[in-house]
């Protein structure tokens, strides 16, 4: 076994052991840590792959924006796990058929791609140009040529999508208090203070205040003198 087959199944466990700890981890940051950790190996396989732009790109988008943003929402939001974990064992006889069910289709899939006992003439092809050949550079020819209405589509679903969310952002909303920074510019030392005339200050009324036990005492001498 060669320095690159090592590698492939140091990763590839380190990436079961961080997947099956994501589901299994208790505490939510824990878990989107090890998510975090999963996303590296799997990076790492594609780098053995000679898949550098996915790698690059996996960290990039996956770790350093969706699972950063992920975390910090975990962490304000301080969910209770407790309740959420409440009848998760109800359903695990559904889990494990999925599960099954989930590997069964991945196994039909790879297997055929594991009993190839020698690599293809057009890898080999490109091993022999490696100085001449880049797959960022094949990758983007392909996006920009032949895919470039799906690209163009996805574009704009993603225009759309931060449109929305700056809109939701800045709605009007009762509960916030609003503060126009262009007013606060152009306003003027006269509109900050007023001065009001007020009248003369009059003497206090005499207000008589009565006890309830003296209003009581007095109520039956109010009467015999009707």
């Amino acid at each position: 076994m060669d320095l690159k087959a090592g590698l492939f199944y140091v990763f590839s466990a380190l990436l079961l052991f961080a997947s099956f700890r994501v589901v299994t981890a208790r505490n939510t940051v824990h878990a989107a840590l090890f998510l975090v950790l999963s996303f590296f190996q799997a990076a790492m396989i594609w780098m053995l792959l000679k898949a550098e732009f996915l790698a690059i790109v996996l960290v990039l988008v996956y770790v350093g924006a969706v699972m950063v943003l992920f975390l910090f929402v975990v962490m304000m939001l301080d969910i209770n796990i407790d309740s959420v974990r409440k009848g998760f064992w109800r359903h695990r006889s559904l889990a494990v058929l999925v599960g099954v069910v989930i590997a069964l289709e991945m196994a039909a899939v790879l297997m055929g791609g594991f009993r190839v006992s020698q690599e293809p003439k057009t890898l080999t092809a490109a091993g022999q140009v490696a100085g001449q050949f880049s797959n960022t550079r094949e990758l983007g020819r392909l996006l920009y040529s032949d895919y470039i209405f799906p690209v163009q589509i996805a574009a704009v679903i993603l225009l759309v999508a931060i449109i929305a969310a700056i809109a939701l952002t800045l709605r009007g909303r009762k509960d916030s208090k609003h503060i126009s920074a262009s007013d606060q510019i152009r306003v003027r030392a006269r509109d900050r203070l007023q001065m009001v005339k007020l009248a003369v200050t009059r003497p206090a009324e005499v207000v008589v205040v009565v006890a309830p036990a003296a209003a009581a005492a007095a109520a039956p001498v109010a009467e015999k003198k009707a």
